[in-house]
């Protein structure tokens, strides 16, 4: 299963890069998280429905100091996870 995710609310600058990409290597899966210019952070994760779940999960409960008001999602194609590689955060240096 591919997820893409749209996560808006207070999310940057607040360390939520950080925590959706240890939440998503703990639950094992493949993708990248990274800030867009309009103040959102967007993710892009493979995995199992149940990881799947596990992740959506922990992104609406956000980190300590952020907010989120709002997770747009939609499921994407099988092949559109195959170049997915380990979970990294894009764009961090």
């Amino acid at each position: 299963m591919v997820m893409h995710y749209m996560v808006r609310g207070r999310v940057q600058g607040v360390g939520f890069r950080w925590y959706v990409h240890r939440e998503a290597a703990e639950i094992g899966l493949r993708g990248w998280v990274r800030n867009t210019v309009d103040g959102c952070v967007e993710i892009m994760a493979a995995g199992t429905p149940e990881q799947i779940s596990e992740l959506h999960a922990a992104v609406k409960n956000g980190s300590r100091g952020s907010r989120v008001d709002a997770v747009m999602k939609h499921e994407l194609t099988e092949s559109e996870g195959d170049a997915l590689g380990p979970f990294q955060i894009e764009g961090a240096w």
